[in-house]
């Protein structure tokens, strides 16, 4: 049974676990914050006449075992003559939507995190070191979110390692991938009860990639390609053209194309797949997914995941991609 809180921030806490319903949780891998709504029956016979929610208030989730679930904050409250009255919440990352400008020099994506965090007055929890050093990053009134996010891309594209940011019950988390998986499995004997399969080269997926750089020395710019030429027959060109910094040299270049075209140059697949709900999956974990008609018993990354709750019931759809 999930288990639901109010807190008003003046000393009550409100266990409404029997007024609620239709309560759904929903995490993202990539620049959004992870929400809860739910709709709430006011005015119950057994309500306490002191009872009341606010934009603001804490609301947080578990399981009846004690398994935390959500931590988050009242964003909007939608409520009229009707008794059920619909409340959105959003976790911490709601609070990267905010802009500003920053400028860093040598650090990685770990310290751009905790550099925010400090400024924003944000809770920090495990934040896993990411290790690549971004030479520089300058960002001109940008949503911190989109500043992490790409602090976290460079790091992807540079190193080959894969992080995510979430908000761990109130404290902001950053996590390698790999150390981040699920050790059960989604399939066809085990949860899923339905899905959808896709394969495209329609987003994502580059088989040249042009980088250029201006050269102050000769007042032109200099061009380096990578491309494979078997996969531009078949698919035709698809070009990745983008800049990259003027103190980067030959060698660090090449090597950043080397990793683009091996990232880029292939298929992207993803599946949808509805499930019996275990609270353990969120987006940014990796699952073992076994489905036979498409010869599939692989990992996949969760880009996005819903679990919704009516009564006992649970269940989650899941939006993975192979990485």
């Amino acid at each position: 049974m999930l288990m639901v809180f109010i807190d008003n921030k003046d000393g009550n806490v409100w266990d409404i676990s029997q007024i609620v319903a239709d309560v759904t949780w929903k995490t993202s891998r990539i620049g959004k914050a992870g929400s809860l709504s739910l709709t709430l029956i006011k005015n119950s016979p057994d309500q306490d006449q002191s009872f009341k929610y606010a934009n603001g208030d804490i609301v947080y989730v578990q399981m009846q075992d004690g398994t935390k679930v959500f931590y988050g904050y009242i964003f909007s409250i939608d409520g009229g003559k009707d008794e059920a009255v619909k409340i959105t919440c959003y976790d911490q990352l709601r609070y990267l939507m905010a802009s500003d400008t920053y400028v860093f020099s040598n650090v990685t994506a770990s310290e751009v995190v905790k550099q925010i965090a400090t400024d924003f007055k944000l809770k920090l929890g495990r934040v896993d070191d990411t290790g690549y050093k971004i030479p520089t990053m300058s960002e001109d009134n940008q949503k911190l979110m989109d500043i992490i996010c790409k602090a976290l891309d460079l790091t992807l594209i540079n190193s080959g390692k894969n992080h995510v940011l979430f908000d761990d019950f109130g404290a902001l988390s950053v996590r390698n991938v790999e150390d981040f998986s699920l050790d059960f499995i989604i399939g066809d004997y085990s949860l899923m009860t339905d899905y959808s399969h896709k394969v495209s080269i329609d987003s994502d997926t580059y088989n040249r990639v042009k980088l250029y750089r201006d050269n102050k020395v000769t007042g032109k710019r200099d061009a380096y390609i990578a491309q494979d030429s078997a996969n531009m027959a078949k698919w035709g060109v698809l070009q990745l053209s983008q800049s990259v910094d003027e103190e980067m040299n030959e060698a660090q270049i090449s090597e950043l194309l080397d990793a683009l075209i091996t990232l880029k140059n292939r298929e992207t697949k993803s599946l949808k797949v509805e499930a019996i709900g275990d609270i353990r999956v969120r987006a940014g974990r990796y699952v073992r997914i076994q489905i036979e008609e498409y010869g599939i018993n692989q990992p996949f990354l969760v880009d996005e995941c819903s679990h919704s709750f009516d009564g006992v019931d649970h269940t989650m759809s899941l939006e993975l991609k192979m990485i």
